[in-house]
């Protein structure tokens, strides 16, 4: 697939997924989301690690009010239900560790794509803004269920009745995002973030996502049985075998991951 509206780099088991639409802040159009959605399926193949980021001075700014695709087109549940549920659910669901580089302001589905990772690293300077009710919507793109989890209910409320940006230090410290870096560290923090956990073992990182997704909706014994489960097929791993080899050795160990 030709790419229009995204930039996509693959390097040493990392696939740079870079929202390029920087004259409207990398806002999000039809063809965008398309994009993203088959950018996200194909990384899930053939990287070990994914890391979606910003061209110009922002993150996503959200949804392009100004898309001639959706102008005609003002049924929202359509528009959620078609175009962002598969992406969205791509993301959270994708095998592969998925990082957040947060470069700039992140608002409305901005912020939620974002919150779909599983790790989110902003530079400080960054800003999140669910800015839904200035025009008289609601959280989506799944803000309503990442919001709640990340940062509490009390924090989620206010963040979303008063729409108000939340710099990425707060978001740090509140437990919205992994973590908040200097501007002048960031790309190369992130990029060695990446790089962690693209020699790492990737599919014990598959089981972590799935045993932590899933525990939102299971009791403590059915979480136990989860994780007896998983751990019994990681431990049946060459990476496992080669882990505690390391160990025993007394040097890095070198996981196959894919």
């Amino acid at each position: 697939m030709d790419y229009e509206t995204i930039r996509v780099r693959d390097r040493d088991g990392v696939t740079t997924l870079t929202l390029a639409r920087p004259k409207v802040m990398n806002a999000l159009s039809t063809q965008m989301r398309a994009e993203i959605l088959h950018a996200v399926r194909e990384a899930e193949q053939t990287a070990r690690v994914l890391v979606m980021t910003g061209e110009g001075k922002a993150f996503c700014s959200g949804q392009d009010l100004g898309d001639r695709a959706n102008a005609a087109d003002l049924n929202l549940e359509r528009v959620l239900r078609d175009e962002y549920e598969p992406m969205l659910k791509a993301i959270f669901d994708c095998q592969i560790p998925t990082i957040a580089a947060v470069n700039g302001p992140a608002a409305g589905a901005g912020a939620n794509l974002a919150l779909a990772c599983d790790v989110v690293i902003a530079t400080e300077s960054a800003v999140f803004l669910q800015a839904f009710t200035r025009i008289g919507l609601i959280p989506d793109a799944g803000g309503t269920y990442w919001l709640p989890r990340q940062m509490g209910m009390a924090k989620a409320m206010g963040a979303a009745l008063f729409a108000e940006p939340i710099t990425a230090r707060q978001a740090s410290d509140w437990g919205m995002i992994w973590e908040a870096v200097p501007d002048e560290d960031f790309v190369a923090h992130w990029a060695e973030r990446a790089r962690h956990l693209a020699t790492g073992p990737t599919g014990a990182y598959a089981a972590v996502k799935e045993a932590i997704r899933g525990s939102y909706d299971h009791t403590r014994d059915e979480q136990l049985a989860v994780e007896a489960k998983l751990q019994g097929r990681c431990g049946k791993s060459r990476d496992f075998q080669e882990g505690v080899l390391a160990f025993l050795e007394k040097r890095p160990a070198k996981f196959e991951g894919r």
